[in-house]
């Protein structure tokens, strides 16, 4: 792997029709706005701005926290590399096909924003990027029909999740899913990436709760809305029930409206802001902020999405109001003070991943580990690069296996230094990632959600 440490260095593009900027050129580098006869490769209202983009002064702080540049040394793979494919893009030097790949292979972890002392909002600038490229796809048409058929049709359907997830764990169940990777029937179907991530489909589903309200116990502390999501609810409907559980064991009255959606994190991520903002009004119309005291999810991804739901819909003052009641739950939880009556010792080392959309989209890194230090006999051991990404990224261990698997392997090789006998994170993508790395890796260590483990303390499993 390359640990690059000298931001300033000359590496270059091998793919981008850009010269990628050298030492000299970088330290020198200004982003006056596009000339008034320039033809930008950007033709979208989602267009990446700027007054955004020129925030970045290629420092070369962001170099070394980048997965995707440390693995792979490309300076166009690196956060001030992509901007400065963007700009070439916006001042009409470069077309989309030339930065396509770039920008597809980020994994949009934001830790750049985390190290970036000029406070670029990088997944901003990305994500408005991806609209542009999304809005122009590339690949074949039935790549292209799937991809639509995902984010518009499936996503956003309980039904059709349930259905799919059906399927599958008919698949598993049966030994035809066994059989196809054996045979290599999956590997030429493309489907083995899903196939190796998979874990068993969730009996029963996290579905007939939706809808209801289920009262506090002992005395009502707080109101709050549980988002379900979406994929969550069929491959970890544990999840779920344990974020219902814990939130009722502190005092929570929590209620899951019918009418919610998916949240629209991954096709923000992926570009499609329009199906995004379909997503997000129906999440608004189900939602009523002023009846509750916050609206909590259980999956940091979706969290940092809904926060940004302002940003989403610019100009929606209801917008604004929904997005500043959301939190995340281990986040709301160490606000209003776990209760410490009914916890049970659990006399376990366990070690903490941070998922990205927590730590560097959300800024939140206390308060799960707040959550952890007040379970009685559990001993918490922290992991080198804890804020490090596993490669999970929404979908993008589908799209980008082969990068995703390396920065697995690396993960999985920084939880065995800890000799921690549990593996605990804060996001359902990151825990489904980090159980296939623990499969890979021939190991049987326990892969926990925060508010799961906390649900094993509280004798909620039982």
């Amino acid at each position: 792997m390359n640990d690059v440490s000298n931001p300033g260095g000359t590496a270059t593009s091998k793919s981008s029709g850009a010269e990628a900027p050298g030492e000299g050129a970088i330290a020198a580098l200004e982003m006056p706005p596009p000339s008034a006869g320039a033809v930008s490769a950007f033709q979208t209202a989602d267009r990446p701005r700027w007054e955004d983009y020129s925030r970045c002064v290629h420092c070369g702080l962001c170099l070394n926290v980048c997965p995707t540049f440390r693995l792979l040394g490309e300076e166009m793979d690196s956060p001030r590399g992509r901007i400065y494919q963007i700009a070439q893009a916006d001042a009409g030097r470069i077309g989309l096909d030339e930065l396509r790949m770039h920008l597809e292979r980020c994994l949009d972890c934001r830790a750049c924003e985390t190290a970036c002392p000029s406070g670029v909002q990088y997944g901003r600038i990305l994500e408005a990027a991806r609209a542009e490229l999304a809005a122009r796809p590339a690949g074949s048409a039935l790549r292209r029909r799937l991809r639509h058929y995902l984010f518009a049709r499936v996503l956003p359907s309980r039904g059709r999740i349930r259905f799919y997830a059906a399927l599958l764990a008919a698949a598993q169940r049966s030994g035809l899913e066994a059989f196809g990777r054996r045979s290599g029937l999956l590997r030429a179907l493309g489907l083995e990436p899903a196939a190796r991530l998979a874990p068993a489909v969730s009996r029963p589903v996290f579905h007939s709760e939706i809808g209801r309200t289920f009262p506090a116990r002992g005395d009502r502390r707080a109101r709050v809305v549980l988002l379900a999501g979406c994929i969550q609810n069929v491959f970890c409907a544990p999840l779920n029930r344990a974020a219902l559980g814990v939130l009722q064991a502190n005092g929570c009255e929590v209620s899951l409206p019918a009418g919610q959606t998916c949240c629209g994190a991954l096709h923000v991520h992926a570009g499609e802001r329009e199906t995004a903002r379909r997503l997000a009004r129906q999440n608004l119309a189900a939602f009523n902020p002023g009846d509750y005291d916050a609206i909590v999810t259980a999956a940091a991804g979706c969290g940092s999405a809904l926060k940004e739901y302002g940003d989403l819909l610019a100009g929606d003052e209801r917008a604004r109001a929904f997005a500043a009641k959301v939190r995340d739950i281990t986040e709301f939880l160490a606000a209003l003070g776990m209760r410490a009556e009914g916890l049970r010792p659990l006399p376990v080392s366990v070690t903490f991943q941070d998922a990205c959309h927590l730590a560097h989209g959300q800024r939140i890194r206390s308060a799960p580990r707040e959550l952890l230090r007040a379970v009685p006999g559990l001993k918490l051991v922290e992991m080198r690069r804890a804020d490090q990404c596993c490669g999970s990224a929404g979908i993008y261990n589908l799209e980008q296996p082969e990068i995703a698997v390396r920065l697995l392997e690396e993960k999985m090789e920084l939880v065995a230094e800890t000799g921690a006998a549990w593996l605990v994170t804060a996001n359902p993508g990151c825990q489904l990632q980090l159980q296939a790395g623990v499969r890979a890796a021939g190991r049987s260590q326990p892969v926990l959600h925060v508010v799961e483990l906390l649900a094993r303390a509280y004798g909620l499993n039982e």
